[in-house]
């Protein structure tokens, strides 16, 4: 029976494996187990089964959908398990654990589903077993049941609610329960919340010596202050009246004593961090007091052992060196350097001063270079001013004897001593040890050095020149992986900077993109889509491919490059329309340079009788794709399309068919009729294209017809004049000598009006021509 157990323990622990490292199989693992965690188990596999629901529900992988759709899978189990006579601890905190994840979870699944109430009762059969528990379990269990009594506060009181729009995206409070709702009324809720709070909150009032319970109501309360506002104010104040160190009974035991540090310590960290997310707020003051209050009883109480005299930092008495070695005591004296050693000798010498053998061989190149920066900052910044000159003074002592045994032996490198002769001499061997000498001995020393290396001839070392080598041509790919990561990086600069100033510009002759700010991005952005991207030089240059053997001729995907970064920025634009249309400007004018700039270069091209290819106009493509883009979203006082239509380079016929356009929307038929005007009074070049749009609106759009016809009886008169001819082929205008009758019944509304407006236009030719 064991084997069976452990295998099917080691079974489990593989499915385990699996969901921890894809979180997707959680939905076919978990429905999977539960018929083998159930009461009927062994105790082992009832163990695994616990941890395994509260370790899946505590996950941050799991979606909140997954999780919802879970929870309802597991409340029989969880019920089962906790219904167990004589139940083993350990399953009771997982499944208490467990019980508090799915809370939440259930309870918004309760409000969607409102005729549920099956499962409602399920769980409130499973909150009820908990809740029995809180007062008699054991200490563990009672902290898991105080951890659910916080997950049910929360939830069954009112929360913030972020956007009403999106009731699946707000947090799961009372605020979103419907008021009528037939399962969970939300005055009884809140009724019960407040009951749990006060049941939580009477540990303070008990003044309990558990610290393990103090501890973790403590720290249940933080998450309940800081998302519960409602409660927030009853919560503070009723920590702000326990006092753990009331609790202090004399003599205090080893054991009571960590206890009430501990209960002192958590209190303090809860206060402060109440204190630090709103410094500002109605309890701050209180705060501050009963947090000093604290540690002044805490060392009055607690502290005794620092209410001692502190032994002495230095020697009292003038001691010799070897008495009170530990205290730091010091004789006044010259420090004596220690000789360096026969031989050839190397830096790490030239620099050790100590005379420990162990530091000698301790090679520091092992240590990593931040811990060595970190240790010798702080020695440096405490070191004796007066040892660390010493210590330089021997080093320079040592460096100048080297250098002079060097001088009197120029030739060759110096010898080295065999052991024979080290073993000859050993006892004849004694050190010759310099006087001390004074800093400006030293530095006259170093001076005659310096002249003395002047006069010999320097030797020959230097280096030949060094040539990088050139690097590895890119493929294509990576070209344009490289292309796309620039794109990116740019348009992330643009997002980052301030919006352009509201100083007023230079004038015509400033220089672009000098400012460094969001328009030199600006600047810099739209003229590699239209310049860099091609190749001014080089874009109608036609590349011969090398594996075709007929002769075709290839343009290799040249265009990749302004075609993403066009892209990239139609994209950026059509985002915040509004707000970048002077981004969308800047950026056509430069793409209609471009163009024209590359019919200049291909006319020169055919007067020289160079082949070339056919020009593809990206001005006429974009500025018809950014109409393409915000069109929809204007509406009939919108002023952005006016603008964007006075300020780009170039008009044509495609562009005001996207204008007309607009006026199949009855609501926005102004919108249009109001833009093709501007262009007419303000753009004199395009105008008769325009008036022939107005002449369309007024034929093909029947909404259109009143705003257009003042339009055209201004500009296009004819065009009115022919209609009401058509319309009334057999009524003649009456002479200016006759009586006007009144208005035949068969004339319409249309023709009453024209007739209108060319008698008001005679009348004003006729006063005009009399003054």
């Amino acid at each position: 029976m064991t084997t069976s157990v452990t295998d099917q323990v080691a079974k489990l622990e593989a499915a385990r494996h699996l969901v921890l490292s894809d979180s997707i199989h959680y939905a076919q693992i978990i429905p999977g187990i539960l018929p083998i965690i159930g009461p009927h188990s062994q105790l082992e596999i009832q163990r695994w089964g616990a941890d395994f629901l509260a370790e899946a529900f505590a996950s941050p992988a799991l979606s909140s959908q997954s999780k919802e759709s879970l929870s309802i899978q597991v409340l029989q189990t969880l019920k089962e398990l906790l219904e167990l006579q004589n139940g083993d601890t350990a399953v009771l905190k997982s499944v208490i654990q467990a019980t508090a994840s799915i809370y939440s979870l259930v309870f918004r699944y309760i409000i969607n589903n409102p005729r549920d109430s099956e499962t409602w009762t399920r769980m409130a059969s499973i909150k009820s077993n908990i809740l029995k528990r809180w007062d008699t379990a054991a200490s563990g269990v009672r902290v898991c049941c105080i951890k659910f009594v916080q997950r049910v506060v929360q939830v069954q009181t009112p929360g913030v609610i972020a956007d009403p729009r999106r009731p699946e995206q707000n947090e799961v409070s009372l605020a979103i329960v419907p008021r009528d709702h037939p399962l969970i009324p939300p005055p009884n809720l809140e009724a019960e919340a407040t009951g749990l709070l006060d049941r939580l909150l009477n540990v303070f009032y008990e003044n309990s010596s558990d610290a393990v319970l103090v501890n973790a109501t403590l720290n249940c309360l933080g998450i309940l202050v800081r998302t519960r506002p409602s409660i927030s104010n009853k919560v503070i104040s009723t920590v702000l009246n326990f006092n753990p160190l009331k609790l202090v009974n004399s003599p205090l035991s080893p054991k009571s004593k960590v206890h009430i540090k501990s209960m002192e310590r958590t209190t303090r960290a809860f206060l402060m961090n109440v204190y630090r997310r709103n410094e500002n707020g109605p309890f701050a003051g209180r705060i501050k007091q009963h947090v000093d209050r604290l540690a002044q009883s805490r060392l009055e109480i607690l502290e005794e052992g620092s209410r001692k005299r502190p032994a002495p930092s230095e020697p009292t008495d003038g001691l010799d060196d070897a008495k009170r070695r530990r205290l730091g005591a010091e004789l006044n004296g010259p420090r004596k350097v220690p000789a360096m050693p026969p031989g050839p000798n190397s830096i790490a010498q030239l620099y050790t001063l100590t005379s420990e053998e162990g530091l000698r061989c301790f090679d520091v190149t092992q240590l990593p270079i931040d811990l060595v920066v970190r240790i010798t900052l702080p020695v440096l910044q405490r070191i004796d001013q007066g040892s660390l000159d010493e210590a330089i003074n021997g080093v320079r002592s040592r460096y100048l004897t080297l250098s002079q045994a060097q001088q009197v032996h120029p030739q060759g490198p110096p010898l080295i001593p065999t052991a024979s002769a080290f073993e000859d001499d050993e006892d004849d061997y004694e050190p010759d040890f310099e006087p001390q000498e004074d800093t400006e001995q030293i530095l006259n020393k170093e001076d005659g050095l310096a002249a003395l290396e002047l006069r010999q001839e320097p030797k020959d070392l230097a280096l030949g020149p060094f040539k990088l080598p050139q690097p590895p041509p890119l493929t294509s790919e990576e070209a344009e992986q490289l292309g796309k990561s620039t794109i990116s990086r740019v348009f992330s600069m643009m997002n980052i900077l301030d919006e352009p100033s509201k100083a007023p510009k230079p004038g015509l002759h400033r220089l672009a993109g000098s400012n460094y700010d969001r328009e030199a991005w600006i600047t810099v952005i739209t003229r590699l889509a239209t310049r860099a991207g091609s190749s001014l030089d080089e874009d109608e240059v036609e590349v011969k491919d090398e594996a075709e053997t007929n002769g075709a001729v290839s343009t290799r995907g040249r265009h990749s490059l302004g075609a993403g970064i066009r892209e990239t920025l139609w994209r950026y634009i059509i985002e915040d329309f509004r707000v970048r249309i002077p981004i969308a400007i800047a950026w056509l004018n430069e793409e209609w340079y471009n163009d024209r700039m590359r019919e200049k270069r291909a006319a020169g091209s055919r007067e020289q009788k160079i082949p070339s290819t056919s020009l593809q106009h990206n001005y006429e493509k974009w500025v018809l794709k950014v109409l393409d883009g915000i069109v929809p979203y204007l509406d009939a006082k919108d002023k952005v399309l006016i603008r964007f239509l006075s300020e780009i380079p170039g008009i044509n016929r495609d562009i005001l068919e996207k204008i007309k356009n607009i006026a199949r929307d009855p609501d926005r038929v102004s919108l249009a009729v109001n833009a093709v005007h501007y262009l007419v009074l303000l753009r004199p070049p395009v105008r008769e294209v325009c008036i022939d749009a107005l002449e369309d609106l007024w034929r093909n759009y029947d909404d259109a017809r009143g705003p257009t016809r003042k339009l055209l009886a201004k500009w296009r008169p004819q065009v009115l004049q022919d209609s009401q001819i058509i319309m009334k082929p057999d009524i003649k205008e009456p002479s200016a000598a006759s009586t006007p009758g009144p208005a035949p019944s068969s004339a319409s509304p249309a023709a009453d009006e024209m007739s209108r407006v060319i008698k008001t236009e005679a009348s004003i030719s006729a006063v005009t021509a009399a003054s």
